[in-house]
């Protein structure tokens, strides 16, 4: 057995990747997934277009490496976390679209349960916010307004899953039968499990109202679960389970506590390895499962940026100033900076350390000169000072000074956006060979279920750095820029009054 086949599903697109035993990729494909906004505010995806792109991607990219089932060790898969599919046992068929982790409908709700005083219970007993962004009110939201949901729920007819679970089941059957389960990583994204126990917490499906029967088995992100159950992957063990995040941590071998690495996709998401114990945020971060791997736990602190690279499709699809997602660097890079334009991508509301569901989009700075260069540099910009944000929350809760940056994920491959992130942060920016790291993670935690490599320590030299981005400006100036950024944030937060649409 030749290769890994890593299934890495996200909100965007559904990709697949083959690696070789040196952790290079063979073969990719992807196929773009259709996004679904009901209303303002709501974002859902269709669960049968989530498989349909999956499963083509991953035979395209089989077909591409010129290999068959037999050929493959194990599958992994990594995901979209905390967007929510609920299923009927019996035929796999949803009852409801996805409710994708963007989607801001459960805000009221949120508040209720603030208004409650359950903050911090949840905080302690999760390590996550009350906030729409979990798969906890998004699960009670579809169990109140599909309907008979709630009454199929309590008979033990339907099951719930994060895409993870969804894409476990359909690859092992799709039917009664299926294997239902999920692994620590994207069961501590629900705000329905022990995060210390790691398993479902009693108290918190009261609070939520969610039978114990709808929900799969909470297993490690390194071990076999099943096996392909049709078509060109037929036989082939699924050996990995880690949400999309967790995953690109383990990928960039941010193995020992204090590393941290963060991904510039949809959103930006920042992570730092914390050890074998959880650590409670002083400063709004979450507290997660990284994985658990032969019995051993890696917690992680994370901070959560809803709109990354996202930012960038906006300015393609509703601006139309650039006709491919990859002309925005050029766009940007036609102007020396942002002419005092700051552009906060609040479209999902503001994720950490805000945790404000009524934030809204906002572009301030603008005059007669403003060009639509300046706006997508000012776009291009603002992925950065987001993760300036987080960082600094980071290390104000760990008390670990951070050497370096590892970064990954689409927008990685901006040699702009990063030099800026070195220079905002102070410290150096390192962009690996493989960004496709969070598929790498996935693929190697599956493959090391099967013993297609020994150890983690065996496939830690596979890692090599393409370039290294060293901060050139002043820490004074850098400062200033952050300043002003802060002042913009603070204008678009609050936008939308609790009870109105949007």
């Amino acid at each position: 057995m030749r290769f890994v086949l890593a299934l890495d599903q996200g909100t965007t697109s559904s990709r697949a990747i083959v690696f070789d035993h040196a952790g290079a990729i063979v073969a990719l494909a992807r196929r773009e997934l259709p996004q679904v906004f009901p209303r303002p505010g709501w974002v859902e995806h269709d669960p049968e277009e989530i498989w349909r792109t999956q499963r083509e991607a991953a035979e395209e990219a089989l077909k591409t490496a010129g290999a068959a089932a037999r050929d493959l060790a194990a599958i992994g898969i990594t995901n979209q976390r905390e967007t929510t599919v609920v299923w009927e046992r019996a035929t796999g068929r949803p009852i409801h679209h996805a409710i994708v982790w963007q989607d801001r409908r459960t805000a009221d709700l949120c508040d209720r349960l603030r208004a409650e005083g359950l903050e911090p219970l949840i905080r302690e007993r999760t390590g996550l916010e009350i906030d729409p962004y979990f798969s906890a009110t998004k699960l009670a939201w579809i169990l109140e307004n599909v309907p008979g949901a709630r009454a199929r729920a309590e008979a033990g007819e339907l099951a719930f899953g994060t895409v993870d679970t969804w894409l476990a089941w359909k690859l092992t059957g799709g039917a009664a039968g299926s294997v239902h389960v999920t692994d620590v990583s994207n069961a501590s994204r629900t705000m329905l499990l022990d995060l210390r126990r790691l398993d479902w917490d009693d108290e918190l499906l009261r609070l939520f109202r969610v039978p114990r029967t709808l929900l799969p088995e909470v297993c490690g992100s390194s071990e076999v679960y099943g096996r392909a159950g049709g078509g060109a992957l037929s036989g082939v063990p699924v050996a990995a389970i880690a949400g999309d995040q967790q995953a690109a941590l383990f990928g960039q071998m941010c193995l020992e506590p204090g590393l941290a690495k963060n991904t510039y996709g949809t959103g930006c998401f920042l992570l730092q390895n914390t050890g074998d114990a959880p650590v409670a945020s002083r400063h709004r971060l979450l507290s997660t499962v990284g994985w658990r791997v032969g019995g051993r736990t890696a917690y992680a602190l994370e901070g959560s940026v809803f709109i990354g690279g996202a930012v960038v499709q906006w300015i393609r699809d509703g601006l139309g100033l650039i006709r491919e997602s990859s002309e925005i660097e050029a766009l940007a890079a036609a102007v020396p900076d942002s002419g005092g334009v700051f552009f906060v991508p609040a479209f999902a509301g503001l994720g950490a350390p805000h945790w404000d569901p009524y934030a809204r989009g906002a572009i301030v700075g603008l005059t007669r000169g403003t060009t639509g260069a300046h706006i997508a540099r000012a776009a291009v910009e603002s992925m950065a000072y987001q993760v300036s944000d987080l960082l600094d929350a980071v290390g104000n809760d760990s008390g670990i000074p951070l050497h370096e940056l590892r970064v990954d994920g689409g927008a990685a491959a901006n040699d702009a956006l990063l030099q800026f992130q070195a220079d905002l942060l102070g410290v150096p920016v390192v962009r690996p060979e493989v960004i496709e790291t969070t598929a790498l993670g996935a693929a190697y935690l599956a493959g090391l279920a099967v013993g297609f490599w020994e150890s983690p320590e065996a496939i830690a030299g596979h890692g090599r750095a393409s370039r290294r981005f060293a901060p050139r400006i002043e820490r004074s100036e850098a400062e200033r820029r952050i300043a002003r950024w802060r002042e913009a944030v603070e204008r678009a937060r609050r936008w939308v009054h609790p009870g109105e649409p949007g």
